[in-house]
């Protein structure tokens, strides 16, 4: 049952939380409109850009802005499962074991590099992304709502990394590609960023302002026509012949799985909310689709030849599936 809030007062919560991150980031837009996103929804992120492009500065202001405990974790080749979850430490003045937590007990988790950790690292991740809880000697503990990891890589440089596996990739709900600022935005950020001086940001949201907002958000109206229109688009990744796109069979190893689609229905409906709108449009599934998709539409040796890449798989998609 949804809580019952005004659609002014949706608006303002978005509005001021938008507000005290663009203090501190410029430009960048599409990134904070989809962490929104993410925040709204409960979905992890993927972020994927060179480094100095303000990622990791916007995630840790996105969780001051709502009084929200905050981790960043450093993924290295030498770091281990107990480093991320915790471990349980032996007290002598007890002579009994102690749990220490792990820094993943935080609601917002930044996991900086996450391609640079081994897979022992991802499986214990994997369950707290998949969960919502951690085992520790047995011992399983919830982790606290609202709770998401939002990851970063660098597409660049490939030395001394493991490519995530499927199983985990598929567990973020949107990659998000981050790009340079234009030059406008650039002068801006140095005349703010030169000076060294911390800009200070407001409490302006709570957990339980976000909690609250979720649940209108699983409530937001979807016709009937708008899911059959978000399955046919999922279905095409996978049958893209009998979608009428032959020429994308040979390039598709494996389409997006039911996980996508459950995915761009509840990141649609949050697109729609954080536009005013209480009901979903073919335009809120057509802007958020490639950031659902792209990393689960697996290309073939062939498209890698002919240097067809994900993104353009969805792109043909949507321009063949036609819309309510």
């Amino acid at each position: 049952m949804a809580t019952s809030a005004s659609p002014a007062a949706d608006s303002r919560l978005i509005q001021d939380v938008s507000r005290q991150v663009a203090r501190r980031v410029v430009g960048q837009d599409y990134m904070i409109d989809r962490l929104l996103i993410s925040l709204l929804t409960g979905g992890h992120v993927l972020l994927e850009g060179v480094p100095g492009l303000a990622k990791t500065l916007t995630v840790r202001t996105l969780a001051e802005t709502i009084s929200t405990t905050f981790s960043r974790i450093q993924f290295t080749a030498d770091l281990l499962p107990a480093d991320v979850v915790g471990t349980q430490v032996y007290d002598q003045s007890t002579g009994k074991f102690l749990v220490k937590k792990g820094p993943i007990f935080a609601n917002i988790i930044l996991a900086d590099e996450i391609n640079r950790a081994p897979a022992k690292v991802q499986s214990a991740l994997l369950e707290a992304m998949q969960e919502k809880q951690v085992t520790i000697g047995g011992v399983t503990y919830k982790l606290e709502e609202p709770f998401l990891v939002l990851a970063t890589q660098n597409p660049i440089e490939q030395e001394g990394t493991y490519p995530l596996p499927e199983a985990q990739v598929d567990r973020f709900m949107l990659k998000l590609r981050v790009g340079y600022p234009t030059r406008a935005e650039e002068k801006e950020i140095m005349r703010r960023m030169a000076s060294g001086e911390p800009i200070p940001i407001d409490h302006v949201a709570s957990p339980e302002a976000v909690m609250a907002a979720r649940a209108r958000i699983a409530d937001l109206y979807m016709d009937e026509r708008i899911m059959d229109y978000i399955v046919d688009i999922v279905h095409a990744t996978r049958e893209p012949g009998a979608a009428g796109l032959d020429d994308l069979a040979p390039l598709i190893e494996y389409g997006a799985s039911p996980r996508a689609t459950i995915a761009l229905a509840q990141a649609s409906r949050a697109n729609a909310f954080l536009r005013g709108r209480a009901f979903v449009t073919p335009d809120d599934v057509k802007a958020i689709a490639p950031d659902v998709l792209r990393h689960r539409v697996l290309t073939t040796y062939e498209a890698e030849a002919e240097e067809v890449t994900s993104d353009d798989i969805v792109t043909k998609v949507l321009a063949k599936i036609e819309s309510p």
